[in-house]
C-alpha cells in the first residue's frame, strides 16, 4: 500500500473528525503526529488552569463522551476548551514547522533582509515561527466542525476558536543574538519565537475569569451582551450563552465527574477550600507519611546535597454525596 492510501486509511479511522477534517489530515497526514502533541499540551494546560476547581478538566481522561457534554452546554468551561485546543493546534503545527517536520511548511518566509527596531536596525536570521501558517491550519481544521451548521452555539464556538488561536500570536517575541567585538552589540540577528504554552494558558485563564455572557442578536448573525451593563465583547474576549452548573455531583448529562473524593485545602478561602470544593458535605481526613529533600547544603562547586526526612501530612479529601452514583434523568 503506497503513501495515500496509508494515510486514507489512517484518516478514515480516526474517530470524531467530519470530512474537511479528513481532506486536510489526507493531504497533511504527517501533520496528525503534530496535532496529537497539541491535544496533549492543551489538555495538560486546562488541567493546570483549573487543578484548584470542581470542574478539573479531567472528564477530558475518561474519554470524549464526558467531554462532548460539557462542550455542549455553551457554557464558560466549554469556551475556554474551544479556546484553549484551538491555541494547541496553531502551537503544535507552528513549532512542527519551525522543525522542519511538516512539508507544507517552514520558518516563516516572511522574515527576511534588514529592519529596525527601537534599539536600532538587526537583520532576520535564525528561525522565525511560522504563526500565519499555524494559524491558518489551526483555522482551516478546528473550525470546520462549527461550519457545518451556522447555528448560535456554531458562532459562539467559531469566536472562542479565534480568541485561542489570537492568543498564542499574543505572545509572540522577538530575540536577537549580538555580534561584535568582545560581546559588543554592534550587529544584531534576530527571529520571532513562541513563548511558552504556559503563557498563553494563564492568558486565557484570564479571559475565563472574564467571558462575557451573550444573546444572539435579532437577525441570528452575531452577540449581544446578555447583561446590558457589561461591555462589548471583543475577538480576543471568551463568550458564552449558558450558565455553568455547580459541577458538585456526578452527573453525566452535564460532564460533571462530582467532587467526591477530591482534595482539598483546609485552610484557603479560594475555590479549593474543603467548604467549597466539598459543596458543604464535608471532608475526610487521613493522615500520611512521605519522604521529602530537607536541609539541603550547596557544596562548591556544583551540587546540592540534601537529607530525606520523613514528614507526616494531614491529606483532606471530600466526602461523597449520600446518593454516590451517576444522576439519571431517565
Amino acid at each position: 500500500m503506497g503513501a495515500v492510501g496509508s494515510s486514507r486509511v489512517m484518516c478514515d479511522n480516526v474517530p470524531g473528525l467530519v470530512s474537511r477534517q479528513r481532506q486536510l489530515c489526507r493531504r497533511h497526514p504527517e501533520a496528525m503526529l503534530s496535532i496529537g502533541r497539541g491535544v496533549a499540551a492543551w489538555t495538560a494546560e486546562c488541567q493546570h488552569q483549573f487543578r484548584r476547581h470542581r470542574w478539573d478538566c479531567n472528564a477530558l481522561e475518561r474519554g470524549q463522551r464526558l467531554l462532548g457534554r460539557v462542550l455542549l452546554r455553551s457554557s464558560r468551561e466549554s469556551a475556554f476548551v474551544h479556546a484553549i485546543s484551538s491555541a494547541g493546534v496553531v502551537f503544535a503545527i507552528t513549532r512542527a514547522c519551525s522543525q522542519g517536520e511538516l512539508k507544507s511548511c517552514s520558518c516563516d518566509p516572511k522574515k527576511k533582509g534588514s529592519a529596525k527596531d527601537s534599539k536600532g536596525h538587526f537583520d532576520w536570521g535564525g528561525c522565525s515561527d511560522n504563526i500565519d501558517y499555524g494559524i491558518k491550519f489551526a483555522r482551516a481544521f478546528v473550525d470546520a466542525k462549527e461550519r457545518k451548521g451556522k447555528d448560535a452555539r456554531a458562532l459562539m464556538n467559531l469566536h472562542n476558536n479565534r480568541a485561542g488561536r489570537k492568543a498564542v500570536k499574543r505572545f509572540l517575541k522577538q530575540e536577537c543574538k549580538c555580534h561584535g567585538v568582545s560581546g559588543s552589540c554592534t550587529l544584531r540577528t534576530c527571529w520571532l519565537a513562541m513563548a511558552d504554552f504556559r503563557k498563553t494558558g494563564d492568558y486565557l485563564w484570564k479571559k475565563y475569569n472574564g467571558a462575557i455572557q451573550v444573546v444572539m442578536n435579532q437577525d441570528g448573525t452575531g452577540f449581544t451582551v446578555a447583561n446590558k451593563r457589561f461591555k462589548k465583547p471583543t475577538k480576543n474576549d471568551l463568550v458564552y450563552f449558558e450558565s455553568s452548573p455547580d459541577y458538585c455531583i456526578r452527573d453525566r448529562d452535564v460532564g460533571s465527574l462530582g467532587t467526591a473524593g477530591r482534595v482539598c485545602n483546609q485552610t484557603s478561602r479560594g475555590m479549593d477550600s474543603c467548604e467549597v470544593m466539598c459543596c458543604g458535605r464535608g471532608y475526610d481526613t487521613s493522615r500520611v507519611s512521605r519522604m521529602t529533600k530537607c536541609e539541603c547544603k550547596f557544596h562548591w562547586c556544583c551540587a546540592v546535597r540534601c537529607q530525606d526526612c520523613l514528614e507526616v501530612v494531614d491529606i483532606h479529601t471530600c466526602k461523597a454525596p449520600k446518593s454516590a452514583g451517576w444522576i439519571s434523568r431517565t
